[in-house]
């Protein structure tokens, strides 16, 4: 048979056949899934690489975050060493002035004026000194050392004496005064 009875045979069977449309459909159905199956591959490509960026991004954030962190607790230590250096100078020169003086009245108002000058420091720092004499126990802010007999009836549940002095930093507790409560 030649190649052009065969070609006719086939274009009779192809048009009397009423399944080659169904197979027509589905192939196009089969085309149409082909490029949506592609177009779902490159949508999941596009959101990985998206994904993997962001992740990326976020562990970037993360070390310089923690490393800005340590920067600035560096630089703040940094700062309050620096306002401390000069009361350490004055600290110096009291001990140098104190081998040669012979005035203790000299000497004691030296001290009191490099306290001052170091609590000044501090306090520009932002710190502050609990009061805490006369005042309630709070657990917030003191730790009993010892309870006594309170002197009188307004002074139970109050804090009679102070042992060790509670300091504040910024408003947060640093260190909680050690107390004596009346009981």
């Amino acid at each position: 048979m030649s190649k052009k009875k065969q070609e006719e045979i086939e274009d009779n069977v192809n048009t009397e056949n009423p399944n080659n449309t169904a197979t027509e459909e589905s192939k196009e159905e089969r085309a149409e899934d082909a490029n949506e199956v592609s177009t779902l591959k490159a949508d999941l490509a596009e959101l990985n690489d998206k994904y993997l960026r962001l992740y990326s991004e976020f562990d970037n954030f993360k070390r310089r975050t923690a490393r800005e962190r340590i920067e600035l607790m560096q630089s703040a230590s940094r700062e309050v060493i620096l306002a401390m250096l000069p009361v350490l100078d004055d600290f110096e020169r009291a001990e140098k002035s104190m081998e040669a003086s012979t005035d203790i009245e000299a000497v004691k108002e030296g001290v009191k004026l490099i306290q001052h000058k170091m609590k000044s420091v501090l306090t520009q720092s932002g710190l502050q000194a609990l009061d805490s004499i006369g005042k309630d126990f709070d657990v917030d802010f003191h730790e009993a050392v010892t309870k006594i007999p309170a002197p009188t009836e307004e002074l139970k549940g109050k804090v009679v004496d102070e042992v060790e002095r509670g300091y504040l930093l910024k408003d947060k507790v640093i260190r909680f005064a050690k107390v004596i409560v009346g009981e």
